[in-house]
């Protein structure tokens, strides 16, 4: 039950996803009046039922305990815990990492009654928010900014498909099926998605589609996959000067709060609202809060992504021979991934270095001083020829889109063309 509404001014927040919807539950369970407006029909319907990922490495304490010391009730959307991921290098070997406790918990997004972003929509109206759908508001207008990505740095693309193929997930890191990046299958109760992610902008991008779903189908013959329909989004990531700025805060990727290595964003981007609400209540800095607990970690991973960004396939291999190495060793698969996110002296270093090379200014910012990662070039090696297999996947979807399949995300502005 929601403490009764002061008689300061309502709070008016910009977007209703994770990080808005997290501001106004913690607002509102404090007792204030708290407006979301959100220029779509719903929470989720910037997604169409894909797949995503809550990583449960890069901290030591877990996700959804966090989530409950927030006053958050994570039973409120369906999560599919793994401890076992397969990982597939970039010569095809399949290894699986392991770990005792979850290494991934995944959820849906999209408007459908089970996903994370209903859940939290549930939780906010419970709480007293009221929420305005179709809502176009000025930013100036607002308290919290949790409006999602302006810009693009990296697309992904994938397919959903029904299969009878028990529940799984496999990572894999390729850069030609992915560049600079990784491609991914998940399969839960009888729903499976297969996706690549580019980090490099690209001519005719749903080859890269094709090309890792016919990988996918040659390495697990038992997916008996049955196409439904085609799903994508865009990553935006920036660094800020300021995350606070005229008495407005700018949360999730608003804020730019994201993982520039491979994307990870759920767990800043709800954070996120949740210091900003404490501010908003006299309980926390939220640029002070913001430095000190989710900076660190994204300075890591704009280290990590330069380093990415220049190698391929031989060090990709060499990577995954050290995570099973030294999971070998120690008899627990997060160990050595967790590290590879977490802060260290060497990879402060090496962002001051190199983010300068890596982000460019925003002159749209209002003045926060934003620097954005623009969308890469493409590479000579990213020009090839599909797969037989593969022209046969794009000939299947496009019969399948000619009898009722659907794109949900049609080809990104920032590529030059299918």
């Amino acid at each position: 039950m929601a403490a009764s509404r002061e008689t300061s001014p309502p709070v008016h927040i910009m977007g209703a996803g994770l990080s808005g919807l997290a501001a106004a539950i913690v607002l509102a369970k404090a007792g204030k009046e708290v407006h979301v407006h959100d220029i779509r029909e719903d929470s989720g319907a910037r997604f169409d039922g894909d797949f995503q990922a809550l990583e449960n490495w890069s901290m030591d304490d877990d996700f959804f305990d966090q989530l409950g010391a927030w006053g958050l009730d994570a039973s409120s959307f369906k999560a599919t815990e793994f401890s076992t991921v397969d990982l597939i290098h970039p010569d095809d070997t399949i290894t699986q990492a392991r770990t005792q406790g979850a290494a991934y918990r995944i959820v849906e997004r999209g408007t459908s009654s089970h996903t994370i972003d209903q859940g939290f929509k549930r939780q906010a109206e419970e709480a007293g928010v009221q929420i305005h759908y179709k809502s176009r508001v000025k930013e100036e207008d607002c308290t919290v900014i949790a409006c999602g990505p302006k810009g693009t740095s990296a697309v992904a693309y994938g397919e959903i498909f029904s299969t009878d193929h028990p529940n799984h997930i496999a990572f894999q890191l390729n850069d030609k099926l992915a560049p600079g990046s990784y491609s991914y299958l998940i399969i839960i109760d009888g729903v499976g998605l297969i996706c690549t992610c580019l980090w490099r902008k690209q001519r005719k991008s749903e080859r890269f589609l094709n090309e890792t779903i016919a990988w996918y189908e040659r390495h697990y013959p038992n997916l008996n996959r049955t196409p439904i329909k085609r799903v994508g989004g865009k990553g935006d990531f920036t660094i800020n000067r300021r995350y606070k700025q005229d008495g407005r805060y700018y949360v999730g990727e608003s804020g730019g709060l994201q993982d520039f290595m491979w994307g990870f964003g759920m767990r800043m981007a709800v954070w996120s609202g949740v210091l900003a609400a404490r501010d908003i209540l006299g309980e926390g800095d939220y640029e002070r809060d913001v430095r000190r607990h989710l900076m660190p970690y994204v300075r890591t991973s704009v280290a990590n992504r330069w380093l990415m960004n220049r190698v391929g396939d031989r060090t990709f291999k060499r990577m995954c021979k050290a995570w099973m190495k030294d999971q070998e060793k120690r008899g627990d698969g997060l160990v050595w991934i967790g590290k590879i996110f977490r802060p260290t002296l060497f990879k402060g270093l090496l962002y001051r270095v190199v983010s300068p090379f890596m982000l460019k200014s925003d002159p749209k910012a209002m003045g926060r001083g934003v620097r954005r990662m623009p969308f890469r070039p493409a590479l000579s090696r990213d020009v090839w020829e599909p797969s037989e297999e593969a022209k046969a996947i794009g000939l299947q979807w496009d019969t399948v889109r000619r009898g009722g399949g659907h794109v949900s995300f049609s080809n990104d502005s920032e590529s030059d063309g299918q």
